[in-house]
């Protein structure tokens, strides 16, 4: 049996249906569990882990299985290179079944392991991951609109709301790489 050897990904994750685009660029090891993606995801976009989540692969779905979705397979059984296989294959992450916030993640580049790199490890990224709870992409451009306008009928609710002032645009690359060092060497083979 030949030895595989471990890979690095690129990934983009786009958060579905937003404009302007709101989307992290990553490298990951590529033998990671599904779980540790899914924190590896929350923790790039900005998202709490409120709420329940599932990939898709086309009509396949891998998710914490439970008796309402019961088609759904344990996620804790597959890994990220079982999904993703060569550049250009994309599969669907779904946080939040209320809202139903759809990442798009696509498989930009396989690129040499490098075990002195520090993976995962956030290269890229544009916008601000919306509020929890906001009501998914019409809920949050339902509150930008409030946010911007200080005549807004919900202008004050909202800003109080979300705690004060709120950047629609606001990314730090070195932040997200803080977080993701703090979860340890999450995503390492």
């Amino acid at each position: 049996m030949a030895t595989r050897h471990p890979k690095t990904y690129q990934l983009k994750i786009g958060l579905m249906y937003t404009k302007p685009p709101i989307w992290r660029r990553i490298l990951i090891a590529d033998s990671v569990s599904l779980p540790v993606f899914h924190q590896v995801i929350q923790t790039v976009m900005g998202w709490e882990n409120y709420h329940l989540h599932q990939f898709r692969d086309g009509e396949v779905y891998y998710g914490i299985p439970d008796d309402f979705m019961s088609d759904t397979l344990d996620e804790c059984r597959y890994k990220l290179n079982q999904l993703l296989k060569q550049e250009k294959d994309s599969i669907v992450y779904e946080y939040d079944f209320g809202d139903s916030w759809e990442h798009k993640i696509t498989l930009e580049k396989v690129l040499p392991f490098d075990p002195a790199d520090t993976l995962p490890r956030c290269i890229k990224g544009k916008g601000a991951c919306p509020p929890e709870d906001v009501g998914g992409t019409v809920g949050y451009y339902g509150f930008l609109d409030a946010v911007r306008d200080p005549a807004h009928p919900e202008h004050q609710e909202m800003l109080e709301w979300i705690g004060g002032e709120f950047d629609p645009d606001d990314f730090d690359l070195d932040e997200v790489n803080a977080l993701l060092s703090d979860h340890g060497r999450m995503g390492a083979p």
